[in-house]
């Protein structure tokens, strides 16, 4: 049956599309919050019978935490795996938002329509085009496009510890030729992203102590060590002038974009000024020596997410703190072990205390490597033309600077490579109120997943 059979489908149909979108969008599976388990459960049960529906063996497994929701397809030809979450961020503040956020609405904007509501970008708008790209194949032909499983998961926006023992428990399951991430996005409006690789991440904090209690600034002042002061000096360490951590031994086993990659980042309409200035900035602050988008995509950072300690109330208080504390978290690349780096970093900080400090380190650990996709499996260029096809724009396979553990547990839990292909944009204030995701988003995204499972799924 000719592709474009199933894309007129599409087309038609969105109207019905939209509706069952609107439907699971008013269900308010706000995973962190155990006053809306139920909420989950629904969603989850609504999947599996939409599923079900289309074909699929789909079922809810119970996990300590929010269900998991699994449907199969077994036919002739690669095993794909399909990967997105149900569950949501919570709304607050809602005083923010202009609407109910689950009273989904189509609202006009200057930029084109958006469908506006919690969780229309952040998953289920996106795992959505999956399943509606299903849904076309099977009105025109049928039957389901391929040999697929669909894994959808409802914890992700509240650490997803279920996730793992679900996966080593149901690995045979699950296990395929190739896992399809979709929950990311485009580098730029209009331009097909696939991304390539994620940065890793490592947290820590520490407490940096000095005085037995805190010390009146006036009878002590002066010969008292003041751990405000030390701990920022402590942290001015961590860089020098030029925006290069100074850790010993913090970049090794980091690489430099290869010349393809910089020739695709340059070509991938990222636009410099707009990215910097939506957020009140003039220029980029990290390493010189490196674009913005290498800077984003393809260096190792070291930030600083809190530092308090002393008085914090109303007016002011005369005081030395005994104690200061800090929050750090480090973005990885390449082949930097979270567990090496976490070692060099504290080495730097304790062979720099005064004397009369100690330190003291957050136990709970927590740290992943960063994620580098195999992208020359002929499925990434097969994915990549699909793309460009759809969009009449050349697709790009980038980097992105956030972490999505999935994609690692894939590979290290089931042997899997995987590829995400998402169609957010960077304004559709995912995590934040007033979230929307673009009907255009909406519509190709299906079209695209279409075009993608005709190349690789037969």
């Amino acid at each position: 049956m000719p592709l474009s059979k199933v894309l007129d489908r599409i087309d038609t149909a969105l109207p019905d599309a939209m509706d069952r979108l609107m439907a699971l969008l008013r269900i308010p599976s706000i995973s962190t919050d155990p006053a809306y388990a139920a909420e989950c459960d629904k969603a989850a049960d609504w999947l599996v019978e939409e599923l079900q529906s289309l074909g699929f063996k789909a079922e809810k497994h119970e996990t300590p935490g929010r269900p998991m929701v699994v449907a199969r397809h077994e036919a002739p030809g690669p095993h794909i795996l399909f990967y997105g979450h149900y569950d949501v961020q919570p709304v607050d503040p809602l005083s923010l938002w202009h609407r109910d956020p689950f009273d989904p609405a189509i609202e006009e904007t200057p930029k084109g329509p958006v469908i506006r509501g919690r969780g229309a970008s952040d998953d289920k708008g996106q795992l959505m085009t999956f399943i509606e790209a299903c849904r076309a194949y099977k009105d025109v032909t049928g039957a389901l496009p391929g040999n697929l499983t669909i894994f959808l998961e409802g914890e992700e926006e509240s650490g997803s510890p279920s996730l793992i023992p679900y996966m080593k428990a149901h690995a045979d399951t699950l296990r395929a030729e190739l896992a399809l991430i979709c929950d990311t996005s485009m580098v730029s409006p209009g331009v097909p992203s696939i991304a390539g690789q994620l940065r890793g991440m490592l947290k820590d904090e520490f407490t940096l102590h000095g005085p037995r209690i805190d010390l009146h600034s006036g009878h002590y002042g002066g010969p008292a060590l003041n751990p405000l002061r030390e701990i920022s000096k402590l942290i001015a360490s961590l860089h020098d002038d030029t925006g290069r951590v100074t850790v010993e031994g913090f970049y090794d086993g980091v690489p430099d974009p290869t010349p393809e990659q910089k020739a695709q980042w340059a070509d991938c309409g990222f636009d410099e000024a707009e990215y910097l200035g939506s957020v009140g900035m003039t220029r980029a602050h990290g390493e010189d020596g490196y674009s913005t988008l290498e800077q984003q995509w393809a260096r190792p950072t070291i930030e600083i997410n809190g530092l308090w300690g002393g008085y914090q109330g109303a007016g002011s208080k005369t005081v030395i703190p005994a104690e200061a504390h800090c929050k750090i978290t480090c973005r990885l690349v390449g082949d930097m072990d979270p567990d090496d780096v976490r070692a060099k970093l504290r080495a730097h900080i304790e062979t720099r205390l005064p004397v009369d400090a100690r330190i003291t380190w957050d136990s709970d650990l927590e740290g992943s490597p960063a994620a580098v996709m195999n992208t020359a499996r002929p499925e990434f260029e097969a994915a990549r033309q699909a793309l460009s096809e759809e969009w009449e724009r050349e697709a790009v396979i980038v980097g992105m600077g956030g972490s999505i553990p999935i994609a690692g547990y894939f590979k290290e839990i089931l042997g899997m490579d995987a590829m995400l292909i998402g169609f957010a944009n960077d304004d559709d204030a995912i995590h934040s109120p007033n979230e929307k995701y673009d009907v255009k988003s909406f519509h190709k995204g299906i079209r695209s997943w279409a075009r993608i499972i005709d190349r690789i799924a037969g």
